[in-house]
């Protein structure tokens, strides 16, 4: 079951049948079939600049990102995809305050949805810092098939993590 361990908590007739795709070969071609393209936004710049777009769309008030970058450092196994931090600081009498956006470097690699999927789950956290209610229903805001998307991203994870 370790080679299945992004699919942990979902329903077990569900994980089996991914399970029986990946043990075929037939789940490389359904996922390549469902998401044939590959993302384009392959720069910090780049990236900055499309999260600022979904940001003014979607949340006109919340706070702009002062970093948006692609990181090599997150941990993969440990489930971090991307990171929303808020640093504090003090400039003269007054109180600074500004955050980063971090996107695991893979989501270059990955079909555009899967980058959208986490831009959108990260732009959620500047109005909802935890993953309650409201957070979910502010990413189904933004990107209404979120819960599908989240889903096959953690199948294609899953194709990865088995070679």
């Amino acid at each position: 079951m370790s080679k299945l361990r992004y699919l942990t908590g979902y329903p077990a007739e569900l994980v089996a049948r991914v399970e029986r795709l990946l043990d075929s070969g037939e789940l490389g071609p359904w996922l390549s079939q469902r998401y044939p393209d590959r993302n384009e936004i392959q720069t910090d710049k780049a990236l900055y600049d499309y999260v600022t777009d979904l940001k003014q769309r979607y949340l006109k008030n919340a706070p702009q990102p002062a970093r948006v970058q692609y990181d090599n450092q997150l941990d993969l196994i440990g489930g971090t995809l991307g990171t929303n931090t808020f640093a504090s600081r003090v400039q003269g009498g007054k109180l600074k305050r500004k955050n980063e956006i971090r996107i695991a470097t893979l989501f270059r690699e990955t079909p555009p949805e899967f980058l959208n999927m986490i831009v959108v789950h990260e732009l959620a956290h500047l109005k909802e810092k935890d993953h309650n209610k409201a957070f979910y229903q502010m990413c189904c805001h933004m990107q209404p098939d979120y819960h599908q998307l989240e889903f096959d991203l953690r199948v294609w994870l899953t194709l990865r993590a088995a070679g």
